[in-house]
C-alpha cells in the first residue's frame, strides 16, 4: 500500500510526490522482527565539487539535481517486504496519468497550500517541457478544479517501471531520457551515475520514552537523532504534572529543541562519508543536556556554540502513515526539496527533477556575522547524500504498533513531528487533538520561537511569560502535514491533517 500509494502521489501530486526526487521509509513488521530503515535519498553526482554552489545562482534549472532514489527505494522496500507482485503495485498509477485525475482546488492552484500554485508556478517556469506537459494547452489558459490532467509521457515511464523495476528508471530509454534532460540543462547526472545508484537499509535510530519504544530515521536524516535528543532531555521532567500549556512546559520543550538542533548542525551528515558521535542518542547525555537548563530564563543560543552556516530546507514534502491488518507498519517521507522540484520535467518521460543539491552547505569555510563557518560533515561530495530533517517516526509498546506519524516541513519537521507525539504520549490527547492542536518550533538558529497560536488571544498569557523568561515568540503560519495513526483498542485510528487536502480511514 506504502508503494503503491507513492506511485500515485508521484502522478497526482506533483508538487512534492515523485520519482525524479528520494527520501526515507521506515518499516515496523509488526511480527515480532525488528523494523528496518530503506534509504532512498538522492545523491550528489560523480562530477560534484565542494564549491560547486559559491555563486549559487537560484535553485530552478538542471544544476541543482541530485541522482533520484525513489524508485530504487521502492524496489528495495519491495524486495525486503513486499507481498504483491511489483507490476500490481506500479500499474493503478500509470491508469491515473494515462486515463488522467480531475483536478482539486489545491492542485489547480486556487486556494491552500499550493501557494504559488500550478498556475501561477507554470506562468513563472522557463521549462518548455514543464508548461508543454503540465500545462492547460501548453500553458496557454489557467487550469481550473474541475479540470483533468492527463500525463501520458509519465504513463509511459511507469510502464517501464512497472515492467522492469529498478532498470525501467536507472537503465534503458527511461535513463537515455533523463541523462539528454540534464545535459541539455547543462547539469551533472551522467549514466554512470544512474547505474551506481542504490538505496541502503540501514539501522533505525532506536530510544525509549515513557515506556514507549521510538524508531526514527538515522543520517543521513537528521530527524531520528533530533528527536532522539529532546525526547531524552524532557524524559527527565514531568511535563504532564506541569500542564500542557504552562510557561514551564513550553520553556523546557523550548530549550530540548534548542540543544537537539545545535547538535544537529554541529555533527550530522551522510554516515558514509562522516563519523557520527555515539554519544548523542544515549540517555546519559541527555541528562547532561536537561542538567544545563534554567528552568526560569532561557538560554541564549550563542551560548550553547557560535553559530553554524546552514541551508535552509524547502517545506514541500510529502508524508503519508500506512497500517496493515497484521500489523505492518509503514512511514514514509518523500521529497522534490522545493516545490515542483527543479521545475524541470524530463522531455519525453513526464516527471519532475529535483533541486535537491541545494540541501548540501553551499559555502564551505565561509564565514559569517556570528564567527561560524560551514558545517563540514555536509558539504558537498560526489555520491554523498545531503542532510535531511525528514523525520518518519513509529512508537511501539511490547512489540506492537501504537503511533506512525512524520511531516513535510524543512528544518522543522522534527519539531512537528515531536508535538505530536508529546500530545499523545505524554498529554494523552486523542489523535485528532493532537494533529489539530497548535505547534510550537525553535531551531537554535534564527534565536526565535515560532508558535503557530502566538497572536491567538488564548495563549496570550502563554506568550507574555515566555517573552519575560527571556523567549522572542514569533506568530507562524500553520506548517507541516502530520498525517498520522494511532492504534488503540483494536482500532487503527487515521487523522489526515485538515490544513492540506489530505485523507484518512480507520478500521479495525
Amino acid at each position: 500500500a506504502a508503494i503503491a500509494t507513492g506511485f500515485a502521489l508521484a502522478v497526482t501530486y506533483p508538487w512534492a510526490g515523485n520519482i525524479g526526487g528520494g527520501g526515507f521509509m521506515l518499516v515496523h513488521p509488526g511480527d515480532g522482527s525488528d523494523p528496518a530503515f530503506v534509504d532512498y535519498r538522492e545523491k550528489a553526482p560523480l562530477a560534484s565539487t565542494e564549491e560547486m554552489y559559491v555563486d549559487g545562482g537560484g535553485r530552478k534549472n538542471h544544476r541543482w539535481v541530485g541522482v533520484p532514489g525513489t524508485v530504487a527505494g521502492f524496489v528495495l522496500a519491495h524486495e525486503q517486504y513486499g507481498t504483491l507482485p511489483w507490476e500490481a503495485l506500479v500499474m493503478p498509477a500509470v491508469r491515473l496519468a494515462e486515463d488522467g485525475f480531475v483536478l482539486n482546488s489545491l492542485a489547480a492552484g486556487a486556494a491552500g497550500n499550493f501557494d504559488p500554485g500550478l498556475n501561477v508556478t507554470l506562468e513563472r517556469s522557463e521549462n518548455d517541457e514543464f508548461k508543454r506537459v503540465y500545462g492547460k494547452n501548453g500553458g496557454a489558459e489557467p487550469w481550473q478544479p474541475t479540470d483533468r490532467l492527463v500525463l501520458s509521457d509519465l504513463g509511459r515511464t511507469l510502464r517501464r517501471i512497472a515492467l522492469l523495476g529498478h532498470d525501467g528508471f536507472y537503465a534503458g530509454e527511461t535513463a537515455d531520457l533523463l541523462t539528454a534532460e540534464i545535459e541539455r540543462g547543462g547539469g551533472y547526472i551522467t549514466k554512470e551515475d544512474l547505474s551506481r545508484y542504490s538505496a541502503v537499509m540501514r539501522e533505525p535510530i532506536r530510544t525509549t520514552f515513557r515506556g514507549y519504544e521510538i524508531f526514527g530515521s538515522p543520517p543521513p536524516s537528521s530527524g531520528g537523532i533530533v528527536l532522539t535528543i529532546i525526547l531524552g532531555i524532557l524524559e527527565n521532567f514531568d511535563l504532564k504534572a506541569k500542564g500542557r500549556w504552562t510557561p514551564e512546559t513550553e520553556h523546557l520543550i523550548i530549550e530540548a529543541m534548542r540543544r537537539g538542533y545545535a547538535d544537529r548542525a554541529r555533527y550530522l551528515g551522510d554516515p558514509d562519508f562522516v563519523d557520527i558521535p555515539r554519544h548523542l542518542t544515549t540517555k546519559g547525555y541527555a541528562r547532561e543536556l536537561a542538567a544545563s537548563i534554567d528552568p526560569t530564563h532561557a538560554t541564549p543560543s550563542e551560548k550553547i556554540g557560535p553559530r553554524l552556516t546552514e541551508v535552509e530546507e524547502s517545506p514541500e514534502t510529502t508524508h503519508y502513515s500506512v497500517i496493515d491488518r497484521n500489523g505492518m507498519a509503514v512511514s514514509n517521507t518523500v521529497t522534490l526539496e522545493s516545490g515542483y522540484g527543479s521545475g524541470v520535467v524530463v522531455e519525453g518521460a513526464g516527471f519532475l527533477l529535483n533541486n535537491q543539491m541545494g540541501d548540501f552547505n553551499r559555502n564551505p569555510g565561509v564565514t559569517n556575522a556570528t564567527g561560524g563557518i560551514g558545517t563540514d560533515a555536509n558539504l558537498v561530495v560526489p555520491e554523498k547524500r545531503m542532510l535531511s530533517s525528514m523525520a518518519p517516526t513509529i512508537a511501539a509498546r511490547d512489540g506492537k504498533v501504537v503511533l506512525v506519524t512524520g511531516s513535510p516541513g524543512g528544518r522543522a519537521i522534527p519539531n512537528r513531528v515531536l508535538n505530536v507525539m508529546l500530545h499523545v504520549l505524554e498529554f494523552g490527547m486523542s489523535l485528532r487533538d493532537a494533529v489539530d492542536a497548535p505547534r510550537l518550533h525553535m531551531q537554535w538558529f534564527p534565536d526565535r520561537v515560532d508558535f503557530q497560536a502566538a497572536e491567538d488571544p488564548e495563549y496570550a498569557d502563554l506568550v507574555k511569560h515566555l517573552t519575560v523568561m527571556g523567549h522572542r515568540v514569533a506568530p507562524r503560519a500553520r506548517a507541516g502535514d502530520l498525517n498520522s495513526i494511532l492504534v488503540k483498542d483494536g482500532m487503527s485510528i487515521g487523522a489526515a491533517d485538515e490544513a492540506s487536502s489530505a485523507a484518512s480511514a480507520a478500521r479495525r
